[in-house]
């Protein structure tokens, strides 16, 4: 007999009962502890499921509290009556009663018998610790914490605060140094007699009885004053996430523990038939396997916190919504905004859908409702065209569309006349692609039979809006694909503006254009400025616009203004 098991078991006993069951039929004694909080009907069940062993046994129950003394106290507990009970023991192996072996005992005595002086317990000074949450490193030594983190937390964080004024500084025992890891460990005869035997336990006790979170400090710093060889590693899978909570297994997670090769793995689901039938299994001893790797599924389980504290990109939800600028992509695809087009074309949605094969929508963010492509008042996702149900989230509304048509390229309208306050995200998101020609929205105002007082009035209104928008387009902080034309730059030459933008929509056509958009009728456009600029709007948005069209020289070849 060379390995001996400490249980810590507070629920699930049914499930405690099975794994003992299985390591004592293979001559492997086992101590149980079971919480004293846990009630006497489930204790004395599992006494009596277990009566049949000979070499299963129960220490003295303790009131054990998570971050406390008590959790070391019934651990020492457990190690002393097993030490007394079985001479033979060489290897103890502290488990939990959440714990399942995921290799046969043989394969664990074999890997032990080869290693007979070695001590597998995670230790590591507290200045090469990066996974410590609570921001307790050093402090949890220096400082005392007579307060139940989780029941007391007011208590607790006020002594804290209490004890850094004052300027507390506990002094550790002379001859250590604090070190920190997983509880879960498995020790030999020689340290762990040492470290229950030392006539300076007392002393010691005393010390970490006020230390916080001390089941994850106290073997760890005393096996290395006791130790011949220390793996500063746990044979036990255990993996925490983002909040330092152990993950949970469930039968899904099958094929990955396999993969692991560890010997015992935590923290099992209650309910996980499917891993307690498989692991439970009487498996026949294959003799040398790989060493145990649990960094083989480190990689998954990265993703997997990655997922839960980044989410998918764009993917807003009530559960997860992201602080501002800390999104993991602020949408999920890309996305074409095109501003002005629609006033200095005829239908140019109609032609945009012609050209690129999907839809074009109209002006989503019009001041009258969403105009979604082909007139639909509801859209994928059961997106409203009603504008007071969008105005509530504009933002949440575009990131819902581009999410909710994930695959088809999401192209649509903007102008000063439309609601503004997804300015800043758009500029800032890498998959916006947008397209802007100044000025152009004088074109439905010289276009309108409104008196010329209303029009003056309104371009200043329209062109105060669309000068604070390029602002914000020419920023050092923009992060979209941007294309900035003056009105009388565009139409110079507007196929050749337009290509590199259908180009990028859809760049694996490689088709030049052919047909180009319907110009709206723009004579005496020339004259209209300079009436506003008699009338004492002075219009600077469209470039350099003549009087009269005729007479108007040829000039250079326009070229856009582009942000990467």
């Amino acid at each position: 007999m060379s390995l001996g098991f400490i249980m810590m078991c507070h629920t699930a006993l049914d499930r405690a009962a099975q794994v003992a069951r299985y390591w004592a039929e293979d001559a492997c004694p086992v101590v149980i502890h079971v919480d004293r909080r846990t009630p006497p009907a489930d204790y004395e069940r599992l006494v009596r499921s277990l009566a049949d062993l000979e070499n299963v046994s129960f220490s003295r129950r303790r009131a054990c509290e998570w971050g406390t003394w008590s959790l070391v106290a019934a651990t020492q507990d457990a190690a002393m009556q097993l030490l007394q009970r079985h001479h033979d023991v060489r290897h103890f192996y502290l488990a939990s009663g959440a714990c399942l072996p995921l290799r046969p005992i043989g394969e664990l005595k074999a890997y032990l018998d080869a290693r007979p002086q070695t001590d597998f317990i995670e230790s590591v000074t507290t200045s090469d610790v990066v996974w410590t949450i609570g921001g307790l490193h050093e402090e949890r030594f220096s400082l005392r914490f007579p307060f139940s983190w989780r029941k007391q937390r007011r208590l607790f964080d006020a002594y804290v605060a209490l004890q850094r004024r004052l300027g507390v500084n506990r002094k550790v025992p002379l001859g250590l140094e604090p070190h920190l890891g997983s509880q879960w460990w498995c020790l030999t005869r020689q340290t762990l007699s040492a470290i229950l035997e030392d006539p300076n336990r007392p002393r010691f006790d005393a010390y970490f009885r006020r230390v916080w979170i001390p089941d994850e400090s106290y073997f760890q710093t005393l096996a290395r004053q006791y130790s011949i060889s220390v793996e500063s590693r746990s044979l036990t899978l255990s993996k925490f996430d983002y909040l330092g909570k152990p993950h949970i297994f469930y039968d899904d997670h099958l094929q990955l523990l396999r993969r692991s090769d560890c010997f015992v793995a935590r923290k099992i689901w209650p309910h996980a038939d499917r891993l307690y039938s498989a692991f439970l299994t009487r498996q026949i001893d294959q003799g040398a396997r790989a060493e145990p790797n649990p960094g083989k599924i480190d990689r998954l389980f990265a993703m997997a916190v990655e997922r839960r504290t980044r989410g998918r990109a764009g993917l807003y939800m009530q559960s997860r919504f992201p602080r501002r600028d800390h999104e993991n992509g602020k949408t999920s695809a890309p996305y074409s905004v095109f501003h002005g087009f629609s006033d200095l074309f005829e239908n140019f949605d109609l032609w945009l859908t012609k050209v690129i094969g999907c839809r074009a929508h109209g002006h989503i963010f019009g001041p009258d409702g969403v105009e979604f492509a082909g007139g639909e008042t509801v859209f994928n996702g059961a997106l409203s065209d009603s504008a007071k149900l969008r105005d509530y989230n504009p933002q949440s509304f575009l990131t819902n569309l581009v999410w909710n048509t994930r695959g088809e390229r999401q192209c649509f309208q903007f102008s000063p006349r439309d609601n503004q306050a997804c300015n800043w995200f758009m500029a800032t998101d890498p998959n916006a692609q947008i397209s802007v020609i100044s000025g152009a929205w004088a074109v439905p105002l010289f276009r309108s039979n409104l008196n010329f007082s209303e029009i003056r009035k309104e371009a200043a209104r329209l062109q105060k809006i669309e000068t604070e928008h390029l602002h914000i387009l020419r920023t050092m902080y923009v992060k979209a694909r941007t294309r900035i034309w003056t009105m009388a730059e565009f139409i110079e030459s507007p196929m050749e503006a337009l290509q590199p933008i259908v180009d990028e929509i859809r760049p694996r056509a490689h088709r030049q254009l052919t047909e180009a958009p319907r110009l709206v009728e723009l004579a005496g456009f020339g004259q209209f400025l300079q009436n506003l600029k008699n009338q004492g709007m002075q219009p600077t948005l469209m470039g350099d616009f003549p009087v009269s069209v005729e007479s108007r020289p040829a000039p250079e070849r326009g070229r856009p203004f582009i942000v990467r």
